[in-house]
């Protein structure tokens, strides 16, 4: 639901549509002042995006929202220096965002990607699941990431098949053939078939230049034997 308003990390009402710039987005729900597991999370995605080619605020970017409606802008900023800082790319600033919200806002965004989770009042701090998903720049959530460790290459192809592959190389194009988006488990997985139909194209790819040239090897020699009388 992109015209959600939430309150961003300098305090301004904000709808999410104004944040998605047709890019993909990797959305990830946590409380600022969590303290564990929502900390393992961000720094999952730290660790998982670093290594990645693709940088935040270029060829994609990041929302995390606060499902604590207690929370502020103020907490949300320092949490945004912590990973902006972390992260040390240049335009991380302007593509990553933390976000606070009102408890309905809050409820229909959890409630849209099917997040759940409750307050415990003996331990003072929520109980929640811990995931990422990544969303088509018209919102469309395309992938979910359960735990706190993001394989990068994963998290590359999930970008890339969010973006409708503007993004990536033909190296991607071909990894995609032969891995596929498991939703049950959250990660990918080798399509067998596709890669045999892969190996052969290519095999019959290397058979074929191969008598080509021995072909015309074959015709240069015969070309190069002098004529006797």
């Amino acid at each position: 639901p992109l015209d959600l308003t939430f309150i961003d990390e300098e305090g301004n009402d904000v709808t999410l549509r104004e944040l998605y710039r047709g890019k993909p987005i990797i959305l990830s729900l946590v409380y600022y002042d969590c303290p564990m597991l929502c900390t393992e999370i961000l720094n999952g995605i730290n660790r998982s995006l670093r290594p990645l080619s693709f940088s935040v605020g270029e060829e994609f970017d990041m929302i995390s929202v606060s499902f604590d409606p207690r929370e502020t802008p103020e907490l949300a900023s320092e949490k945004k220096y912590q990973y902006v800082t972390s992260y040390n790319r240049e335009g991380t600033a302007e593509g990553w965002h933390f976000l606070t919200g009102k408890p309905d806002a809050i409820e229909a965004l959890t409630k849209a990607v099917g997040f759940r989770y409750t307050y415990d009042d003996a331990a003072e701090q929520f109980a929640h699941g811990s995931a990422i998903m990544v969303t088509t720049p018209t919102g469309v959530v395309s992938h979910y990431f359960f735990g706190i460790e993001y394989p990068t290459n994963d998290i590359r192809l999930a970008l890339i098949e969010a973006s409708e592959n503007k993004l990536g190389s033909i190296y991607d194009q071909v990894a995609l053939y032969c891995f596929h988006y498991d939703p049950q488990t959250g990660k990918y997985g080798m399509v067998i078939m596709n890669v045999i139909r892969l190996s052969g194209i290519a095999t019959v790819v290397i058979l074929g230049a191969f008598m080509f040239v021995m072909i015309r090897r074959d015709r240069r020699k015969k070309g190069s034997i002098p004529k006797t009388e």
